[in-house]
């Protein structure tokens, strides 16, 4: 059996993420007081903060990273060898740290910095993005070809595409999904994340990471540009993630080649766990945020 840990990215948070797994995981909770005492007030946002508060980039970030991160300790805490890792956007970093490649702090204070770039980006150069379903990733390239600034960004099983697109051209672009009988579904972020739209806020990444020590990971990392175990250019592959496609149904289908037969989610929600199944339902996928997924592991 061969094991692959991801992580989640943003857009599943709530209010409460992480606090079953403070209390009942001192891995988890030592990794919860190291980012409070980097960024004072992660862990109320965490535990108390509100939808609105915690849906804002500079706050939904770092409060996810650590709830993943969080989430990955306490999986090991219980002995569980882990063969492989990927993350999900944001969940990516997470991945990173757990592999050895920075150290939980400085992969933190990394987090922080991408969300205020992405954030600053958002506002600078506003877009929107919008799930599409029950058509192919072919066709919804073909849709997006059709619009100034429209681009298929998330990749993430055989049925759903995440789109990235200007503000003034997505719903035009929803009615296109539903004429040939797609569906389409507008998401609450706040900016057009994994696209050109994101540029500056890969140049800021990649100008950040100049100064920062990468270290060789102990595991294989599936980085969500290339959907390859992390190779040459680490810190290209961090900052590009920002302005570049997730390819998280090829990302999963070579991991699975290469011999992962289990997956376990780690961090807010289950949305990876629900795309890997779709994507191969011959594989076990579970998810661990709380006490009775430790529980269940």
């Amino acid at each position: 059996m061969s094991t692959a840990l991801v992580f989640s990215g943003q857009g599943a948070q709530y209010t409460g993420m992480g606090k079953e797994l403070y209390e009942n995981s001192p891995a988890a909770k030592a990794v919860f007081d190291m980012a409070e005492s980097i960024r004072e007030g992660t862990i109320r946002q965490c535990f108390e903060g509100t939808k609105e508060e915690l849906s804002v980039t500079i706050n939904t970030q770092p409060c996810v990273f650590i709830t993943d991160l969080a989430a990955a300790a306490a999986v090991a805490e219980k002995g569980v060898k882990i063969d492989c890792v990927a993350g999900f956007s944001l969940g990516e970093i997470a991945a990173i740290a757990f592999a050895g490649m920075l150290s939980y702090e400085d992969a933190f204070k990394l987090v922080c910095k991408r969300a205020e770039l992405m954030d600053k980006a958002a506002k600078e150069n506003p877009g929107a993005m919008a799930a599409v379903m029950k058509i192919s990733p072919e066709q919804v390239e073909e849709i997006c070809k059709g619009f100034e600034k429209a681009y298929p960004v998330n990749y993430n099983s055989p049925a759903q595409t995440v789109v990235a697109a200007a503000e003034n051209e997505i719903d035009e672009l929803c009615e296109k999904v539903k004429a040939v009988k797609g569906k389409a579904v507008k998401l609450a972020v706040s900016g057009a994340f994994h696209s050109p739209f994101m540029n500056t806020a890969a140049d800021g990444l990649a100008e950040y990471l100049k100064d920062i020590d990468l270290k060789e990971p102990n595991i294989p990392i599936y980085a969500n540009a290339t959907a390859e175990p992390y190779k040459d250019d680490y810190k290209m592959l961090i900052a590009a993630q920002v302005n570049h496609p997730v390819k998280w149904q090829k990302s999963v289908e070579n991991m699975i080649e290469n011999g992962a037969d289990t997956f376990i989610e780690v961090g807010v929600g289950k949305t990876l766990t629900g795309l890997i199944k779709k994507i191969n339902a011959d594989v076990k996928a579970v998810n661990i945020e709380n006490k009775e997924g430790l529980d269940t592991l």
